[in-house]
């Protein structure tokens, strides 16, 4: 509807109707929701005032433009539930009293009619609207529909196409188990039909000796507890053989969220488990032997600790003597042989239950028994394996004798490990070796505590030598004659800060073992020169010589010379007052070999001396070329010099004869292990020279020589 124009109206009734739509505006603003800012609304409503005044005077008077301010309310969104009761209830009170005109009964009537007018308007736009709005939904609701149904069209379609062509068994269940629908990649994995397989639960398919944790978790899957789980399953198939899958089940709830049904999706993994098993047998098993290797038998061994059923085991750590000659000898192929044939016979003598027989690696084989009740019945098994090797094997046209040793550790497997229990059977198989093989030895703990105290020792001595816990006790050598101290012999100690103090047979052989003899046998010469310069300086001509021992490593060594003149300056002591030991057998043994340092030391004027003289097989021939000055007859050819009707003939003619000997060579002649006042005696009879031993003195500190001496 056409707004008429303004000029046809009085400038005080435009006024008023300016008023009347400010009036207006602020009635309805809160009772709808209109699109527009408030000065649009006000706008908006004083044309539709505008309208209402032109109506009011018009001739012939119509009511129309009241219709049709109503269906423009409605067009403008004026729709809410108070906003045409506002309108109306204003028209009347307010609109005739802001236009200035008069109430007259014509206006009033006129007044009347467009607020009619205006509410039927109103009502009929409204309506229309609603309708219009209701077909749109209706519209919009059979559009969804339509999508809905096609897209679960098109969704079941894919559904079944996935389901139907899907290279993976796909299987459907209800919640208690019964099967309803597979998939033919299914059918074909398990060999039965649909049909078939409808007649059967789930569990009627599964194997019986999955782990307990699988079938815990498909009756927490049943039960909603949990929505889906993977697991690596067997299957029984129709014709009794087993398929390995990789199984996905996963459960479908309703509406309500409770469970209704499962499905499966399986993945026939068997020939990657055929595979991954046939990898795991050869990881875990010796390709030589067929025996188990060193990985399958310590996780046997692990399992063992792990089974509190079992309370003791035992090992057998077993090694083949000589198969390094065989080897060597007869070539690698004719030693794998025999390796393979002996794994043969280890294994037809020892399998049984709880047992086992594992190749470790090279010639050394390891035997288990789970469960023994004692040592004894590890014991029988050893006796049974060297008695299984006894007989000679034929290998190439070659009959080969084969020995082992065999290290036997059996105990309560409570307080041990399986570190522990390897590691003594290793030690003891050791023990076997060195004490003759062919033989089994039993562990020992006192044994094995000394073997620990002896390695500790080994590598605690170099930094002993460098904190000074070695020290030197000296034990005098006297002169038969008058009981005069010529010499004094250096014998070396260590104060050890755990095991406390420890004489030379306990380390010295170490020493010679490791090395560290050489820079030993150095300190002990550094510190017996340094005592003897001390006593030169004391007690002048009358002081003794020090003797100290010189292993055959030192003998060996090439800067011994140089060492012996570096030390004598040093200490400003005369080469005379220094006396080499060496053992009869490491002088002798030097006898095809330059003897450059000794003859050198000897011209030096150092004195050389042979000690424990008689214990071996010297070529008395060759003696006098050696650069000696003194024999020292060993200690154990005086247990025969008692007293006159206990004396043992034949040691007294060793003696006398080493002693007639020593003397044709111009030797000087040293007894030692002199114990008894008898000994004494009956060695000066013989024409000894000086004596050594506990009759004199033991072995004593420096402080106590120098007492000894002033004395």
């Amino acid at each position: 509807m056409a707004t008429p124009g303004r000029s046809n109206l009085d400038p005080a009734v435009l006024a008023g109707a300016e008023s009347f739509a400010r009036t207006w505006a602020t009635a309805v603003i809160g009772s709808s929701y209109v699109p527009m800012t408030r000065t649009e609304v006000a706008e908006h409503l004083q044309a539709l005032t505008e309208v209402l005044v032109h109506a009011l005077h018009a001739s012939p008077f119509r009511t129309a433009p009241g219709y049709e301010i109503g269906a423009r309310l409605v067009e403008a969104h004026f729709t809410g539930t108070d906003t045409l009761g506002r309108t109306i209830q204003l028209l009347g009170d307010d609109l005739l009293a802001e236009l200035g005109i008069a109430p007259d009964e014509l206006m009033r009537s006129r007044l009347a009619a467009l607020q009619g007018a205006l509410s039927a308007g109103y009502a009929r736009a409204l309506r229309e609207r609603t309708l219009a709005e209701q077909e749109a939904i209706r519209a919009a609701v059979l559009d969804a529909r339509d999508q809905a149904e096609a897209a679960l069209r098109a969704s079941e379609a894919r559904f079944r196409a996935m389901f139907t062509e899907a290279a993976i068994g796909i299987g459907i269940a209800d919640i208690e188990g019964r099967i309803l629908d597979v998939n033919q990649a299914l059918q074909d994995m398990l060999g039965f039909s649909v049909e078939e397989m409808r007649q059967y639960n789930i569990r009627d398919l599964m194997h019986p000796e999955d782990g307990s944790s699988v079938w815990r978790l498909y009756d927490q899957l049943t039960a909603g507890e949990c929505d889906h789980y993977r697991a690596e399953k067997r299957f029984r198939r129709a014709d009794g053989e087993q398929v390995w899958t990789h199984l996905t089940l996963s459960l479908v709830r309703d509406d309500h969220g409770d469970p209704q049904y499962q499905v499966a999706m399986i993945e026939d993994v068997t020939d990657r488990h055929l595979l991954q098993n046939r990898l795991r047998y050869q990881a875990l098993h010796d390709p030589l032997t067929g025996l188990p290797n060193r990985a399958l038998f310590l996780e046997r061994l692990g399992r063992v600790f792990n089974n509190r059923a079992r309370r003791r085991a035992g090992l057998c750590y077993l090694d083949l003597d000589g198969f390094k000659v065989i080897n060597d000898s007869l070539g690698h192929d004719i030693g794998d042989q025999l390796l393979v044939e002996v794994g043969r016979r280890l294994d037809h003598s020892v399998s049984g239950e709880g047992k086992l027989v594992a190749r470790m690696g090279g010639d050394e084989f390891v035997i288990l028994v789970e469960g023994s009740a004692d040592t004894q019945d590890i014991v029988d098994v050893a006796d049974r394996v060297l008695r299984e090797l006894e007989s000679p094997i034929r290998i190439g046209g070659h009959e080969l004798t084969v020995s082992a040793s065999i290290g036997i550790v059996e105990r309560a497997l409570s307080g041990t490990t399986a570190a522990d229990l390897m590691r003594d059977a290793d030690i003891t198989l050791y023990w076997a070796k060195a004490d003759g093989k062919s033989r089994w030895a039993l562990y020992d703990p006192e044994r094995n505590a000394r073997e620990v105290a002896r390695f500790t020792l080994s590598a605690t001595m170099p930094a002993a030598l460098e904190r000074d816990e070695f020290y030197v006790d000296y034990q005098p050598l006297v002169r038969l004659e008058d009981s005069t101290v010529v010499g004094v012999e250096a014998l070396v100690r260590w104060q050890h800060p755990e095991f406390g103090r420890l004489a030379p047979d306990r380390f010295i052989e170490l020493a010679e073992e490791t090395g560290l003899i050489v820079p030993l046998g150095r300190w002990v010469l550094r510190a017996a020169c340094r005592q003897a310069r001390r006593w030169l300086e004391e007690f002048g001509e009358s002081a003794p010589f020090v003797s100290v021992n010189l292993a055959v490593r030192q003998s060996r060594d090439p800067e011994l010379v140089r060492d012996v003149k570096r030390i004598l300056d040093e200490c400003a002591l005369p080469p005379h007052h220094l006396q080499l030991e060496l053992t009869e057998s490491a002088i002798m043994g030097t006898a095809d070999e330059p003897l450059e340092a000794l003859r050198a030391l000897s011209d030096m004027g150092v004195r050389i001396a042979i000690d424990d003289f008689g214990t071996g097989y010297s070529n008395l021939a060759y003696l006098k070329h050696l650069p000696v000055h003194e024999l020292k007859i060993a200690g154990s050819f005086m247990e025969g010099l008692r007293a006159a009707d206990e004396e043992d003939p034949v040691d007294v003619q060793i003696v006398s004869t080493l002693v007639q000997l020593a003397h044709a060579l111009r030797l000087g002649v040293t007894a030692e292990g002199v114990e008894t006042p008898s000994q004494a005696k009956r060695l000066h009879r013989i024409g000894c020279d000086t004596g050594q031993g506990w009759f004199f003195a033991k072995p004593m500190t420096p402080g106590e020589i120098d007492e000894l001496l002033r004395a």
